[in-house]
């Protein structure tokens, strides 16, 4: 079986359960620079541009308990290494709690979450020009980011931040599963 992915393929809107849509709302488009492009009584569409990226919901009791399956974190793919500093410096003027930096040698992370614990990544890609491989497989590990080196990339873009640039995509969703085995079975089989 061949399990390449076509290179064509992405990931489209994010949907979320939260508990407060006001609140939600600011966060995402604050905080981490998204457009609102529609409310709509409990639910909102956040985006770049046009481009739809998150679809909010609000419902009592979200999201689910930690520990349990689920979304382990969505990840917003921004298009360069300054649009990462960039959040960075959004997320610290903002006060926002950052749960964790990464260096994954493929590419460069900042962990975090949403008022209702949805957990997030905000990661560019390095160029695949880049990326080590070893026998045929991929090198990636986790290091600590070099927050010196990407904080310096500001320096060459001394413009204000105004939100997430252009190029701004959802890369990938992380899930907690109770059994690899199935899961794998699941979004390969079905």
């Amino acid at each position: 079986m061949n399990h390449q992915i076509h290179p064509d393929t992405s990931i489209g809107t994010v949907s979320l359960r939260i508990n407060n849509l006001e609140r939600s709302i600011a966060f995402y488009s604050n905080t981490l620079g998204f457009d609102i492009n529609q409310v709509e009584g409990s639910h909102a569409t956040l985006g770049v541009g046009d481009r739809d990226i998150i679809f909010l919901t609000e419902s009592a009791g979200a999201p689910q308990a930690s520990g349990t399956t689920g979304l382990y974190h969505f990840a917003i793919l921004v298009p360069s290494r300054l649009e990462l500093a960039k959040s960075l410096k959004q997320l610290a003027t903002s006060k926002i709690t950052v749960q964790g930096f990464a260096d994954h040698l493929v590419s460069e992370a900042i962990y975090l979450s949403d008022p209702d614990g949805n957990g997030i990544e905000i990661y560019r890609d390095r160029p695949r020009s880049e990326w080590t491989f070893r026998q045929g497989q991929l090198q990636m590990d986790t290091l600590p980011l070099d927050l010196a080196s990407l904080m310096s990339e500001l320096e060459s873009d001394p413009q204000p931040w105004t939100g997430l640039a252009d190029g701004t995509r959802i890369g990938h969703i992380h899930l907690k599963v109770a059994s690899v085995d199935d899961a794998e079975s699941f979004y390969t089989n079905v």
